[in-house]
């Protein structure tokens, strides 16, 4: 990984991985912006703790703090990250993640699968639209068998048996939380939840509309307000890099 990165990204999934797309080609415009993306194997165990590690071999790459951001599961596992290895983060931008971090759609999946005797696919079409908002036929089913994959490529190991859970806390280094005002899975209870634990510096921000992929619908205001947040930690560091240059030509 080059040490020209700024920004590292989070993702949880292949399957969501285009969501991200319009928000990332926004700020990369910016800022240098890389995506990790969290794999395994189908016959390979999935967790946080796996996802947490491999992102330490990427980002061990890396000879300076940068800015973690990710969005629902993605945000999750960059939290968790944030946790364990505080000296490797600038700062941490959380898009669509509750103050009680497990509590992504997949949770929100398998409840509904717990307490309703209807099917996978009936869930699956409810999950559209509570993330999405309401979509034509057509496009509903398409979203469905994306869904779909998420929920088995995420490793967070939600199940019908049993709903993990993470750790309720705050971060060392600044934080933006940012959400969406109709999002119904991450709502503003559950985001103003943070603000418990939040501390001088920490922003947060409530897109007016976008369900839970606020981000993908609105990539140009939800970037502006990311890299109003970055823009002082930015510009610290550039500064900081020209006076080493300058000392070392010196």
């Amino acid at each position: 990984m080059s040490n020209d990165i700024d920004v590292v990204w989070v993702s949880s999934s292949l399957a969501l991985q285009r969501f991200d797309q319009p928000l990332l080609q926004h700020i990369s415009q910016y800022m240098n912006v890389a995506q990790w993306e969290y794999r395994h194997d189908k016959d390979e165990g999935s967790s946080i703790d796996e996802a947490v590690s491999l992102l330490h071999e990427f980002l061990s790459q890396c000879s300076h703090p940068i800015h973690l951001a990710g969005h629902g599961a993605g945000g999750a596992i960059a939290l968790t990250y944030a946790r364990r290895y505080p000296q490797k983060v600038r700062s941490l931008i959380l898009l669509a993640v509750a103050s009680r971090p497990a509590n992504i759609w997949h949770a929100h999946y398998y409840l509904q699968r717990q307490l309703f005797t209807i099917s996978r696919e009936q869930v699956l079409a409810m999950s559209v639209r509570n993330l999405f908002g309401e979509q034509p036929h057509y496009t509903t089913k398409k979203l469905m068998a994306v869904l779909n994959k998420d929920l088995e490529q995420s490793p967070l190991s939600h199940s019908l048996f049993k709903l993990v859970d993470l750790p309720e806390d705050g971060v060392s280094m600044p934080m933006m939380i940012c959400g969406s005002k109709n999002d119904s899975i991450v709502n503003s209870p559950a985001l103003l939840g943070w603000l418990k634990w939040f501390k001088p510096e920490d922003y947060l921000w409530e897109c007016p509309k976008g369900h839970h992929f606020f981000h993908y619908f609105y990539p140009q205001k939800v970037g502006e307000q990311m890299l109003s947040f970055w823009q002082p930690y930015h510009l610290q560091q550039a500064m900081q890099s020209s006076i080493l240059s300058s000392n070392l030509i010196n």
